[in-house]
């Protein structure tokens, strides 16, 4: 890498754990010069705003987040083998980002009525993660793992993300140290709901 490759790079690293304790809201140029030991305009000369600063990050944390999360499940067979790699390496990365946050979720809370560029990535990145599970819970009805009478893949992954907001805030705000392990449970029993028992709609 170049010099001003890995100087960016670094920035974005620092700012990657700013906003993760302070959120996007609190990443600022001058807490990212403060922390680098730089000048204000030295951060401008590699991110011209504030908002162009914000969106690397989030565009830095989600290619982190697909490697550590999406590219190792990918190597499980369809079905629910993958779904299940999906969502148990997605809790596993909020166990531990429980004491940092978790900037999906934390920026989602920070903008989720702020229209603007930020948000509008934020939206796009939910929806592209979303995605990949709606996919791999398509391919677990497919290929029969899941009752295809029973199952939704728009249920499911919706109650997926529940888990997964559940365990973080009740680890994250309210302290709860059993918030994953309750989750992976939760998720547990919703699997074999779809896999053997009815559903009684009232």
């Amino acid at each position: 890498m170049r010099k001003g490759e890995q100087t960016r790079a670094a920035i974005l690293e620092a700012a990657l754990e700013i906003a993760s304790t302070q959120g996007l809201e609190g990443l600022t140029i001058g807490a990212i010069a403060d922390k680098m030991t730089m000048s204000k305009s030295g951060v401008f000369a590699h991110f011209g705003s504030r908002e162009e600063l914000q969106i690397a990050v989030l565009k830095e944390y989600e290619t982190q987040f697909i490697q550590a999360v999406l590219f190792p499940c990918v190597k499980e067979p369809r079905g629910l083998p993958r779904l299940q790699a999906i969502f148990l390496r997605w809790l596993d990365r909020i166990g531990k980002e429980i004491d940092s946050g978790c900037i999906y979720i934390s920026g989602a809370t920070e903008y989720d009525d702020r229209p603007g560029a930020v948000r509008d990535v934020l939206v796009k990145m939910h929806r592209d993660w979303q995605k990949e599970m709606h996919k791999a819970a398509q391919q677990a009805i497919e290929a029969e793992h899941l009752s295809s009478n029973r199952t939704s893949a728009d249920q499911l992954v919706f109650e997926m993300v529940g888990l997964i907001l559940a365990a973080h805030q009740q680890g994250r705000l309210m302290g709860d140290p059993h918030s994953v392990k309750r989750a992976r449970e939760g998720f547990e029993r919703m699997i074999q709901h779809y896999k053997n028992n009815p559903v009684n709609v009232n």
